[in-house]
């Protein structure tokens, strides 16, 4: 059986969750988008951040236009506060859209970029998967 709980550094023992409870928890603090929603956003203005990796893009294929940042960098990028932030960084009202392959990695990326601040961060409900089957631009593998 595994144990449930989990020490922190602290020594402060608190219990141990699940990642399908994590991912609850994050999509609880977000308003996610349908694709087709995420698509009128971006030509309004929000930054569409596809953080697939280079092999999963390739396979899969990609949204034409969209910024790619990948997952391990996301936050640097686009804290306004770093020195690794990305031009579009101005500020914690940016509006961000994020999307990965089926939705999920998307949604923890967005709360934590709200974490950071940025208020209006969300993701695609479905990802690029959905994306795709909505008929929404996108290049062939």
């Amino acid at each position: 059986m595994v144990s449930r709980a989990v020490v922190t550094r602290a020594g402060v023992t608190r219990p141990a969750r699940t990642i399908d409870e994590v991912l609850a928890d994050a999509r609880a603090r977000l308003q996610r988008v349908t694709p087709e929603a995420a698509h009128a956003r971006w030509r309004e203005g929000a930054l569409l951040v596809d953080i697939r990796p280079a092999a999963q893009r390739a396979d899969e294929g990609e949204v034409p236009g969209a910024l790619v940042i990948e997952r391990n960098v996301l936050e640097w990028r686009l804290d306004p506060a770093s020195d690794a932030r990305i031009p579009q960084a101005t500020g914690h009202d940016v509006r961000v859209i994020v999307l990965c392959s089926e939705g999920y990695t998307s949604s923890l990326a967005a709360a934590a970029l709200q974490d950071l601040g940025l208020a209006h961060a969300t993701d695609v409900a479905g990802g690029f998967h959905a994306w795709r089957a909505a008929g929404l631009p996108a290049t062939t593998a």
